[in-house]
């Protein structure tokens, strides 16, 4: 009867795991990691006849090759990031923030408009303030209308905030054919280049100093919110289960109205950052297709915030690492961004022998090691 029962089993099962030691579960990551150098390399090899160690180091050097490229790279980094923790406490309560592209959007018009608008009339330090604080109030707006359907409404949160981008995406075409410098390009120009108003200072000697200790302090400060304090308890028990949620005395419709204010404040920061800190110009690729990219960034982390910097740092990594060997080995896009999605698809293939196992017939579990 028994062999009988076994035969009828499938030759293998997926079953969720109860729980995975940490240890076991970066291990887990390591291996992927370890494999998708080894696929790599020999797609490397076999398509382009190149060295993949000779391919791999200028990847690096094309992240951190010189100072100019690493700070670069910080840059970067810092942006991905911080619309990364924008997004944590509302994917956390299992709202889908794909607006995050539109709010930083949002943020760029309105640093952008008061840049030129007060440049020359308001001191540096004051305008900075003034922008970081009105790119805020967009970035919350934009969160807060699809926040307030669906609270209101049950509205679906992904098409409503997906096409909010599209509207953002809009007006910031109308501001750069309202603002374009010169007349005929298409173009805002470089806002401000003579005297810099509304630029970011120089911290220790470096242009983008301010733009790591911003973003920094935004990561631990939502760590320490959504780990802490009571509203990220709120927003965690609403993920979970809304009934519960309510059968706690917990306000659905007011945690989600205000978690999405403030995803929308942070990801409207980012905006101001982008601009004023980093391109100093406004366009409808300012965000650049982080807002899409973030998502990855915060699933990756669990929405833990300092798991969110490696993240952040390894796409942004592979990125000008794609870069680069497209340019220095004369391959095309396409081959250097197939290497990238490689080693991005073992890493996010690593997640699924994290949560799940796999069975045999026979009862024994592949460990997944």
């Amino acid at each position: 009867m028994s062999t009988a029962n076994n035969s009828k089993e499938p030759l293998l099962r997926i079953a969720k795991r109860d729980g995975i030691s940490r240890p076991k579960a970066y291990a887990i990551r390591l291996t992927a990691v370890l494999l998708s150098l080894v696929v790599s390399g020999i797609f490397i090899f076999a398509v382009t006849k190149l060295n993949p160690v000779q391919v791999y180091k200028a990847i690096f050097n094309g992240a951190f090759g010189t100072s100019k490229r690493s700070w670069v790279t910080i840059r970067d980094t810092m942006m991905l990031l911080c619309i990364g923790v924008g997004l944590a406490p509302a994917f956390k309560m299992k709202f889908w923030n794909i607006g995050a592209e539109g709010q930083v959007l949002i943020g760029g018009i309105i640093t952008a408009g008061f840049m030129r608008a007060f440049g020359s009339s308001i001191p540096t330090p004051a305008l900075l303030v003034l922008m970081a604080v009105v790119s805020i109030l967009g970035g919350c707006l934009w969160g807060v209308i699809p926040a307030t359907f669906k609270a209101i409404w049950n509205t679906n949160e992904t098409l409503f905030t997906l096409m909010m981008n599209y509207v953002a995406i809009q007006l910031t075409s109308y501001c750069v054919a309202l603002w374009e410098n010169p007349k005929g390009s298409n173009t805002v120009g470089v806002i401000n280049q003579a005297t810099k108003a509304g630029w970011f200072p120089s911290v220790f000697s470096q242009t983008y100093g301010l733009n790591v200790i911003l973003v920094l302090a935004l990561t631990i400060g939502m760590y320490i919110y959504l780990k802490y304090s009571k509203q990220g308890y709120e927003i965690t028990v609403v993920g979970d289960s809304e009934n519960t949620a309510r059968y706690a005395g917990i306000s659905v419709k007011k945690v989600t109205i205000r978690t999405m204010a403030i995803s929308g404040a942070i990801c409207g920061l980012a905006g101001f950052i982008a601009v004023a800190g980093s391109s100093h110009t406004i366009s409808t690729s300012t965000a650049g297709g982080r807002g899409f990219t973030a998502i990855i960034v915060a699933w990756l982390a669990q929405f833990n915030t300092f798991v969110m910097i490696l993240i952040s740092l390894l796409l942004v990594f592979l990125q000008k690492g794609a870069i680069q060997i497209a340019s220095q080995f004369n391959l095309n896009d396409y081959a250097s961004n197939i290497i990238t999605g490689i080693i991005l698809f073992f890493i996010l293939g690593s997640e699924f022998f994290i949560n799940y196992r796999v069975i045999l017939r026979s009862g024994k579990e592949a460990e997944n090691k």
